[in-house]
C-alpha cells in the first residue's frame, strides 16, 4: 500500500484543484517568456548595479553596454539616485528574423535608495567601456571625524 501525503490530494469539493495546480506550475515556467521577469525568481533588471560605501564616498556602478553618454540622465533627489536612458537598436537588427533575442533595446529607468546621505554638489559620473561609475561624496554630517582630546 502506497503512502500518500494528505496535502497532495485535491479537495473533494473542488474537482478542478489539480488543474489549478498544473496551471500555476505552467505560469511559473513561462513567466520569463512574456515578461522581463526571469522564471523561478531571478529577475532581469537593467541596468545591473553595484552599490558600495568607501571611507568618504558612496559609489554606484552600472553595466550599460551599448548606451551612448548623450542618451543618459542621472538625477539625485534626497537619498534616491535615478539613472535613465535608452539603448538604440541598429536599423539592420530590426529587420532580422530572430530565433532568440535577449539583448534589449529601448528606454530604461532604474532608481536606487542610497545607504547614507551624500552631498548633491559633489557627484561625479564617468562612462568607460560600458560601465557607468557614479561617485558621491558623503555628506559632512555623516563622515567620520577624528576628535582631538585636550588635557587640562
Amino acid at each position: 500500500m502506497a503512502i500518500i501525503r494528505f496535502g497532495d490530494w485535491p479537495e473533494p469539493r473542488n474537482p478542478w484543484a489539480e488543474f489549478e495546480r498544473l496551471r500555476q506550475g505552467l505560469d511559473r515556467l513561462s513567466r520569463g517568456y512574456f515578461t522581463r521577469e526571469a522564471p523561478y525568481g531571478g529577475a532581469t533588471v537593467f541596468p545591473a548595479l553595484n552599490v558600495y560605501e568607501e571611507q568618504d564616498a558612496v559609489t554606484v556602478k552600472a553595466e550599460l553596454p551599448g548606451v551612448d553618454v548623450k542618451d543618459l540622465t542621472i538625477s539625485l533627489e534626497g537619498d534616491t539616485l535615478t539613472i535613465k536612458g535608452k539603448r538604440e537598436a541598429k536599423q539592420e537588427e530590426e529587420k532580422l528574423s530572430y530565433h532568440r533575442r535577449e539583448i534589449e533595446s529601448g528606454s530604461f529607468s532604474r532608481a536606487v535608495n542610497l545607504p547614507i546621505k551624500v552631498d548633491p554638489d559633489k557627484v561625479t559620473a564617468r562612462l568607460t567601456n560600458g560601465i557607468l561609475t557614479i561617485t558621491m561624496e558623503k555628506a559632512a554630517e555623516v563622515r567620520p571625524r577624528q576628535v582631538n582630546v585636550i588635557t587640562e
